[in-house]
């Protein structure tokens, strides 16, 4: 094998049948390049220790180190071993007293910049709310599949959710459950894969767990329960409700787009003239979404003013408002609705749609989902027909929660007869 260079190291490839390969450099005996799919391509050093038993050690990762600088560390931990040490010793000691907290830190840190901002700024506050209280001071290579399921079920009891004295994130209320302990459990399942993959432990706990599964049932979609809601966000104005939760209500509705998606929109992302919001970042990446006119009229109605960006300005440090989840569970406990969250203001929109009789792939569109031959048509400008949909979409839901939807209504026919 030649020289360990850059040009070599790109032109290398993996065995096609996903085994692990070492390719050994000709230069400096003992430092090597180790091809290991699925997890990726590390540079490796091994040696003999003052017992004579045969040490590999990972230097770390292709891309993170060039060539020349995985061999200069080669160098040095090979002058250890000839110096009477064992590198590979001292990084297990290491690894042994390694806790879950500092694991988080270390792939909170390596993660950053590689996954997206928004998805990180989740990790980081499920780890900060519920890993570090009940698993951070415990060493990663004790943890066993057991320690994992009684983690989960403290979290689905909300043990961590709020601690006394803790600061409450903005706008939010932390809370625990079966759906925020599948996630979080998910999340330390990446987390210590990657600790398979450097060497850290050698299986993985959280695999073979099964995770719980959220059981509440979701109220049944109906446009009189959409009433019902206009009905409680009319009176809750009457009753000096935060106006800017209550329009924010009326676009998650009206758009079906996120929660996130509605709270830091901005007003450059609002096309009125091509009926759309052009989002830089979305769960899906940057997007341009089709809006109904009823929702874009929503949005000049308000009458922006200040010097803030976003549309639903507030007065936190983030710039836009920020309360509505409690004003979310002040209206829907006077419209009587139970068991529907933000987010499933998006599902209404999506579940109207589809008592209109608009397909599968169309709501997808309209919902912003990847979906070949839909989302990429849009690139630039809103496809005519989903422009179409989510008009008429937001249309009927502005009607029924207005009030001025007939065909939500229930006739008597009996007594319109005598009438």
């Amino acid at each position: 094998m030649p020289k360990l260079t850059r040009r070599v190291v790109d032109a290398a490839q993996d065995d096609p049948n996903g085994r692990d390969v070492v390719l050994w450099d000709d230069d400096l005996h003992g430092f090597g390049l180790r091809l290991r799919p699925p997890y990726g391509r590390f540079y490796i050093v091994q040696f003999r220790n003052a017992l004579g038993r045969s040490r590999k050690m990972t230097l770390g990762r292709v891309g993170v180190l060039s060539p020349e600088e995985a061999r200069q560390l080669a160098r040095s931990k090979l002058a250890d071993v000839v110096k009477g040490t064992d590198p590979a010793a001292s990084r297990d000691a290491v690894r042994e007293a390694m806790t879950v907290s500092e694991l988080c830190d270390e792939y909170l840190k390596a993660e950053k910049g590689r996954i997206k901002a928004s998805t990180l700024r989740m990790d980081r506050s499920r780890i900060d709310r519920h890993v570090r209280p009940l698993l951070g001071r415990r060493t990663v290579r004790e943890l066993t599949p057991a320690d994992i399921e009684k983690f989960m079920a403290s979290v689905v009891a909300g043990k961590t959710a709020q601690k006394p004295g803790q600061k409450r994130p903005l706008g939010g209320l932390a809370t625990g459950g079966a759906g925020v302990a599948s996630r979080t459990v998910g999340m330390l399942g990446a987390i210590f894969q990657r600790a398979v993959r450097d060497g850290v432990i050698v299986a993985n706990p959280v695999r073979g767990v099964k995770r719980p599964k959220d059981k509440s049932r979701k109220p049944p979609f109906a446009f009189e329960t959409v009433r019902r809601l206009g009905e409680a966000m009319r009176a809750a104005e009457g009753d000096g409700e935060n106006l800017t939760g209550l329009l924010a209500i009326r676009l998650l509705l009206l758009t079906g787009c996120r929660r996130m998606e509605i709270l830091t929109l901005r007003r450059e992302a609002v096309d009125e003239a091509a009926r759309c919001f052009r989002f830089e970042d979305t769960k899906s990446g940057p997007q341009t979404r089709p809006i109904g006119q009823t929702a874009l009229d929503a949005i000049k109605e308000a009458k922006l003013t200040g010097a803030t960006p976003y549309v639903l300005k507030g007065d936190s440090k983030a710039g836009h408002f920020v309360g509505l989840p409690r004003v979310w569970a002040r209206v829907a406990k006077r419209a009587g609705i139970r068991g529907v969250s933000l987010h499933g203001l998006r599902h209404w929109f999506a579940s109207a749609a589809a008592e209109m009789n608009f397909s599968e792939l169309t709501i997808a569109g309209m919902l912003g989902h990847r979906v070949k031959g839909v989302t990429a048509r849009y690139a630039t400008a809103p496809d005519s027909a989903l422009l179409a949909a989510a008009d008429r979409v937001s249309a009927r839901l502005a009607a029924a929660l207005d009030d001025t939807d007939a065909a939500a209504k229930v006739v008597n026919l009996k007594g319109a007869k005598r009438a």
